[in-house]
């Protein structure tokens, strides 16, 4: 995907400049999430999926807010009420399947 199109559908969901999203894309380059490839402009790929990314972002948040306790995690949402009781019991049947 070229610059212009990151641009054009970031900038009609948020309220970001061309020089955040510019900041951005190569912060990501940096990170090797993405990869810039030249060709008669920049085109950007994905290096990793959407799930990898989702899986690594979520470990480095429970390492740095819960000192790499999922369990701490779960605990907490259990203890604020942001799991329901059909979040629960889903999980509880997602721990069953892992015994």
């Amino acid at each position: 995907m070229a610059m212009k199109e990151i641009r054009t559908i970031l900038t009609n969901n948020t309220d970001w400049d061309a020089s955040t999203i510019k900041t951005l894309v190569r912060r990501l380059c940096d990170k090797e999430v993405i990869i810039a490839d030249k060709r008669e402009v920049f085109y950007y790929t994905p290096a990793v999926t959407e799930s990898e990314y989702n899986g690594h972002a979520t470990q480095n948040m429970i390492d740095r807010l819960y000192g790499g306790s999922a369990k701490s995690l779960i605990a907490s949402l259990v203890d604020t009420g942001k799991l329901t009781d059909g979040d629960i019991a889903e999980l509880r049947s997602l721990f069953k399947v892992r015994d």
